[in-house]
C-alpha cells in the first residue's frame, strides 16, 4: 500500500520544484502522487487531466509550471521536499510494489502523512539498516552520483575469521562475475572463534556487492546492517522507525541547488 498524500502542505514548508517538460507519469512522481508505474496506470484508466483534456498516454509531454495536471478531478501541486532515514528490518524488500506479495518497506509509512518517497539506494530483503528516503530526484542523484563518492558503512557478521590478507584482497578487488568489486576499507570489529563482525565502507554500489565479496572469499554472511551513508548514522532509530532528517544533514550528504527541505511537520520518530 502506498503512503497517503497529505490534503495540505505543511505550514512554513516550501514547495518541491519540478522541471517541465517530462512525460505525465514521471512528472506525477516527481511532484509524490505515487510511484511512475502507478501513475501509468492512473493515467491508462483515465483519471488524469491536463488543462482540462483527459490524457491516457503516460509519456505525453508536460510543464508542471504552466501546466494544470488534476488527479480524479483534484489539482496536482508539488508538496513540500522530503528526506527522512528509516531503519529497514531484514525481511522487507526496497520496492513500491513486490510482484511476489513480499511486505516492502512502504508498509512501515502506511498511517505517516507523507508524500511519495523513493529510496536512495537500495538493501535487499536479508539486510537491514539505514535507508534513505525521499521525493526529490534530483538530491537523491546527487548523492549517490558516482562524482559524489560518498560512503556507505556496513557491520557485517560472517562465518569464521577472514585473514589479514583476505581484508587486503577485498580491498584490492575480487573478482565475480566479470566485475571488480572492492571495498573501500574493511576492518574486524568483533567475534569469536566461529564468527566475525567485520566493519566495510563502500564508495561503490554493486548488486549484492558484500554478499558476493564474502561469498567468492568462503566467508558467508550471516547478518548485515548497514550503520551509516557518509555523516548520517543510524544511531538509536528503532528498527522499523523513520524519522526527518535536518536542514543540515540534508546539507551535509548533498549540496541542494534549490530550498533545503523544511521540518515542520515532521519532527519526531515515527514506527
Amino acid at each position: 500500500m502506498q503512503p497517503p498524500v497529505p490534503a495540505t502542505r505543511p505550514a512554513g514548508s516550501r514547495a518541491l520544484s519540478v522541471a517541465p517538460a517530462h512525460g505525465l507519469a514521471r512528472t506525477l512522481s516527481r511532484m509524490g502522487v505515487c510511484s511512475r508505474s502507478e501513475a501509468e496506470r492512473r493515467i491508462i484508466a483515465g483519471r488524469v487531466r491536463v488543462n482540462g483534456r483527459r490524457v491516457r498516454e503516460p509519456e505525453a509531454p508536460v510543464d508542471a509550471a504552466r501546466d494544470r495536471i488534476e488527479l480524479d478531478g483534484a489539482a496536482v501541486r508539488p508538496p513540500a521536499r522530503c528526506c527522512i532515514a528509516l531503519n529497514k528490518p531484514r525481511g522487507l524488500v526496497v520496492t513500491a510494489a513486490d510482484e511476489q506479495g513480499r511486505d516492502t518497506v512502504y508498509s512501515l509509512l502506511r498511517d505517516a502523512r507523507l508524500p511519495w518517497l523513493a529510496p536512495v539506494g537500495r538493501l535487499d530483503k536479508a539486510s537491514e539498516g539505514l535507508l534513505i528516503m525521499t521525493n526529490d530526484p534530483a538530491w537523491a542523484a546527487r548523492l549517490t552520483g558516482p562524482a559524489a563518492r560518498v560512503g556507505k558503512t556496513y557491520r557485517v557478521q560472517v562465518r569464521g575469521v577472514p585473514a589479514a590478507a583476505t581484508l587486503r584482497q577485498w580491498c584490492a578487488g575480487v573478482a565475480d562475475r566479470g566485475e571488480c568489486l572492492r571495498a573501500e576499507s574493511v576492518k574486524v570489529v568483533g567475534g569469536g572463534d566461529r564468527n566475525s563482525w567485520l566493519e566495510v565502507v563502500l564508495t561503490t554500489g554493486r548488486n549484492r556487492q558484500i554478499r558476493r565479496m564474502c561469498d567468492a572469499c568462503g566467508h558467508q554472511v550471516l547478518r548485515l546492517v548497514r550503520i551509516a551513508i557518509g555523516p548520517l548514522t543510524l544511531g538509536d532509530l528503532p528498527k522499523g522507525a523513520w524519522r526527518a532528517l535536518t536542514v543540515a544533514e540534508i546539507a551535509a550528504l548533498a549540496p541542494t541547488t534549490g530550498p533545503l527541505p523544511a521540518e515542520a511537520g515532521l519532527r519526531g520518530t515515527r514506527r
